[in-house]
């Protein structure tokens, strides 16, 4: 009998993810927002919830906190590059309602930090999850 094969896994809600910078090779390719179908179904009615309750308590502009992301990634994008310091780490950054993950690996606890505070520094970004590694030189 063969194997049971898994589950395809997609970014079935097309939430942001990106690779920012490749500078440093051992530093393993980060996972994006892959769901499973099931999973998708389970996170609908709670994403659909989460993403109208910013707007209805008026804390955000749009009527959807997820509409935000697709202008949100690329701006961190930008200021993460034009900040220059981050040359040698590998960095991706995903982002779900305003909320932005930056994941991946840097040289020194310091790029760890700075990184989340340019991105903390982003109009609409509310959260920040860091999840850098720091792997040294």
């Amino acid at each position: 009998m063969a194997a049971h094969a898994e589950e395809e896994r997609r970014n079935y809600f097309d939430d942001p993810f990106l690779q920012v910078t490749n500078g440093l090779s051992s530093c393993p390719t980060q996972k994006g927002p892959l769901i499973t179908l099931a999973e998708k179904k389970a996170a609908a009615h709670y994403r659909a919830e989460r993403g109208t309750s910013c707007y209805q308590s008026g804390r955000c502009r749009l009527p959807n906190a997820y509409l935000y992301d697709k202008e949100i990634i690329p701006r961190v994008q930008k200021a993460l590059l034009a900040d220059g310091s981050f040359s040698d780490t590998s960095i991706w950054v995903e982002g779900q309602r305003r909320w932005v993950w930056i994941k991946g690996c840097v040289h020194t606890q310091e790029q760890s930090k700075r990184a989340e505070d340019i991105v903390r520094a982003i109009d609409d970004v509310e959260m920040v999850i860091n999840e850098l590694v720091v792997q040294g030189h």
